[in-house]
């Protein structure tokens, strides 16, 4: 710690003889602010990267791959901005996230898929789409939190981090499919934005509460796993009377008529 901070120290030195020699003249006691509010800074994000303990590195491992089967882009752009601005001491396997043009390739297509995914019939063709990105994108993130640091936990994390992208990308789009057989569109927006929230609060409660985020991840799981099945008996049902509609096939048809 002692290290770090007279490596500081000496980077605000050369940082002011730098403003000097191009002609900005800064006071001394404007040097001591600002050099003081970047200490704080540091000590911040050194508590808050020490708190990133194993259970924490889990925790943010499967929120990432969670929440990715909902909204990736929105997951990048979140975690990337709040490392960014040093909201979070995100690990070093995630640092690339923070770099501004993944900022903002990852803030336009949130955009684009905050509004599609809004639409009826537009949220399941985007899904469709996305279908196979939302895997080994939930994958990829897990894996980076442990980076190459460690590959065998980095694999663990992978492969927890595409099947939790998976399981919630599978519920979302059976749900959206099933809310898009309804004419009126407010139930489609209402979701939307559920999962919009859902997404950023697994992210939320991942980084400030891990054991909570485990608990909540646990119970979302199972009600997953509920859902599809409803839904699933809810789609054979459609089916099942789509057919009754149409009638019997033209060979059952003809051996139901009498002889003659």
């Amino acid at each position: 710690m002692k290290g770090a901070t007279m490596q500081n120290e000496s980077f605000w030195d050369a940082l002011v003889q730098w403003l000097h020699g191009v002609g900005v003249h800064v006071t001394p006691d404007a040097a001591q602010r600002v050099e003081q509010g970047a200490q704080v800074a540091s000590n911040v994000a050194s508590g808050a990267l020490a708190q990133l303990d194993m259970s924490g590195l889990l925790a943010l491992a499967a929120a990432l791959g969670w929440a990715s089967g909902l909204r990736r882009y929105a997951v990048v752009f979140a975690i990337g901005g709040a490392g960014a601005l040093g909201w979070v001491a995100l690990p070093p396997g995630l640092a690339m996230l923070t770099h501004p043009l993944v900022l903002t390739v990852s803030g336009c297509l949130l955009l684009v898929e905050f509004f599609a995914d809004k639409v009826p019939w537009l949220d399941s063709l985007w899904d469709a789409v996305n279908a196979f990105l939302r895997v080994p994108g939930g994958a990829l993130l897990a894996a980076s939190v442990f980076g190459a640091d460690d590959a065998t936990m980095a694999l663990v994390a992978g492969l927890m981090g595409g099947s939790l992208a998976a399981m919630s990308a599978a519920t979302k789009m059976t749900a959206r499919a099933a809310i898009n057989t309804s004419p009126e569109p407010f139930s489609n927006v209402g979701a939307s934005l559920a999962e919009d929230g859902l997404s950023m609060g697994a992210l939320w409660l991942a980084v400030e509460h891990p054991l909570m985020f485990a608990s909540a991840l646990a119970v979302v799981l199972v009600l997953s796993v509920v859902l599809l099945v409803v839904l699933w008996r809810f789609f054979k049902g459609v089916l099942r009377r789509l057919r009754l509609l149409r009638g019997p096939p033209p060979q059952e048809a003809m051996e139901a008529l009498p002889a003659q």
